[in-house]
């Protein structure tokens, strides 16, 4: 195998899969740093994960009472 990495160092099996990932997670960071779209506060999203999951669990539970 060419340019082999240690599984204790990296988590990829070739010195090419570690490249091709940090092209892949950069282009990924650039295209949301340039992303015209307003940001979203923190406290507004984690407000709003919150209430979904609220939700979700009184839809389970629901569903476990008519069952």
């Amino acid at each position: 195998m060419k340019n082999a990495l240690s599984p204790i160092e990296s988590e990829f099996q070739t010195t090419d899969e570690a490249a091709a990932y940090e092209r892949w997670f950069r282009a990924k960071v650039q295209k949301s740093l340039d992303d015209p779209r307003p940001n979203i506060p923190h406290d507004q999203v984690m407000a709003e994960m919150r209430q979904l999951l609220d939700d979700k669990r009184k839809d389970q539970d629901a569903d476990r009472v008519a069952a």
